[in-house]
């Protein structure tokens, strides 16, 4: 299993060239080997792989826009190909399927990109957040994934901050999952006063060397990407540090 950066951390250095080739540049001299594409500006994929492989950066997944995903299934293949990465996300269910009328419907409309990606051999990523744990006629949203896509037509980017924010237990999700999440999110969560806290990896209240110790003991997960969506001020190169040197302590890399 090996640990890397998600790229939506620093989603405001990485709009242009000039600044995604410096961005990879400070995110390789952290330590990162492995990085996802999300929430980053037009740039052209070419320029993208050169920039990463000239940093020894793999590519390992995106966050790609559910229209594209949806409309534009073989270009956005191809483009993976490029990028020579196996793993095409989506990082967030479209609002108008969150209701109980309109849920079922994502499966109708994604079902066919996902068996293409597939045929590919490449695979289709869901993202959870904490919406997914509301239930529906007594069922979660997870759960209903879950049976509408085989796991060879939709993998899980389990994100341990958002379980717990469901107030769901990380442990039995990963064991629920256990054969479907081979790219993971790392995300910590602190409490200031009532809020709870997006934190680097290491610096909050989840519990990593067991989350980490779970997720080795399933056999799927390759990738394990850190993240942090607010940084609420701090620097987001410092906090992807931080969480790195953390997991170092653990033994990743």
């Amino acid at each position: 299993m090996m640990i890397g950066a998600q790229l939506f951390t620093l989603r405001n250095y990485l709009q242009n060239e000039k600044d995604f080739r410096f961005t990879m540049k400070k995110v390789a001299e952290i330590g990162y080997q492995t990085v996802q594409l999300s929430a980053i500006g037009p740039i052209r994929p070419e320029f993208i792989r050169e920039t990463c492989d000239e940093f020894g950066l793999k590519i390992v997944l995106t966050h790609s826009k559910p229209d594209r995903i949806l409309n534009d299934t073989d270009a956005l293949i191809k483009e993976h190909d490029i990028l020579g990465c196996d793993y095409i996300g989506i990082g967030m269910m479209p609002d108008k399927y969150r209701t109980k009328e309109w849920l079922e419907h994502f499966a109708m409309d994604y079902k066919e990109p996902a068996k293409k990606i597939a045929a590919a051999g490449k695979k289709f990523m869901y993202h959870n957040h904490n919406i997914e744990f509301e239930k529906f006629g007594g069922k979660r949203i997870i759960e209903t994934l879950m049976e509408d896509f085989t796991a060879e037509e939709m993998g899980f980017t389990l994100d341990t901050y958002w379980v717990q924010a469901g107030g769901a237990d990380i442990y039995q999700w990963i064991d629920l999952l256990k054969d479907r999440i081979p790219c993971v999110h790392l995300k910590d969560m602190s409490v200031k006063g009532w809020e709870p806290r997006m934190a680097a990896v290491g610096s909050g209240n989840l519990n990593f060397p067991k989350i980490m110790e779970a997720f080795e003991k399933t056999g799927c997960v390759k990738y394990a990407l850190v993240e942090q969506d607010d940084c609420y001020g701090e620097s987001p190169f410092d906090c992807l540090k931080s969480s790195y040197d953390y997991l170092n302590t653990l033994g990743y890399r």
